[in-house]
């Protein structure tokens, strides 16, 4: 596989676009263009800034191969509406690294919490890991895309007739329940699981 089909795989993974890589590399979208095409090779100082970005070496983008023992970095959000590209350049606002045995369960992000929902255990700053998945159990933490507004982070309790959203802290946000059809029109939609508390100091 070549350097360039290496950079697009890498690329489609993360949802950017040929414009966020030409930003991360100090390039061109046409560059860009050109390495996923074949029809150039990327220069040495690109592929590295790609690497630095991603937290890999250059030979594990010029092979297409990553080190299973080395932690993963994975992007922190700042947050996730419907209609933006998750991964887009200008909402990462850092990287966590996670352990390798824990990435090779599917693909995970990192998301700042912003609101009080879920206080005091998850706090306003906080930065939770999430395993992306459409499906979580009864009990689960997730997070929720509703109505197309910024995603939250609610624990879900699953019956026949639909699902409820609990926060922590029922001040803020009492218990809202979603019928199968409005979790379906409104709509209702869980982007991911939950699996680890970064919490600041």
């Amino acid at each position: 596989m070549s350097v360039g089909e290496n950079i697009r795989r890498l690329r489609e993974k993360y949802q950017l676009s040929q414009e966020d890589m030409a930003r991360i590399a100090g390039t061109t979208n046409k560059a860009v263009s050109t390495w996923e095409k074949g029809t150039r090779e990327p220069r040495m100082g690109a592929i590295q800034a790609i690497a630095d970005h991603f937290n890999l070496r250059k030979s594990d983008i010029i092979d297409g191969v990553v080190d299973a023992e080395r932690p993963l970095r994975v992007p922190v959000l700042g947050t996730i509406m419907a209609g933006i590209p998750m991964y887009a350049v200008e909402n990462i606002l850092d990287y966590e690294e996670i352990p390798a045995a824990l990435a090779v369960g599917g693909e995970y992000f990192a998301l700042k919490i912003k609101e009080h929902s879920m206080e005091p255990r998850i706090c306003e700053g906080d930065v939770v890991i999430v395993r992306r998945q459409d499906n979580v159990d009864t009990g689960d933490v997730a997070i929720v895309l509703v109505n197309g507004d910024e995603a939250t982070i609610k624990r879900i309790k699953k019956s026949p007739n639909g699902i409820t959203l609990i926060a922590n802290n029922v001040a803020v946000y009492e218990p809202h329940f979603y019928s199968n059809s409005e979790i379906l029109t409104v709509p209702v939609r869980v982007i991911g699981k939950v699996v680890e508390l970064r919490g600041k100091l």
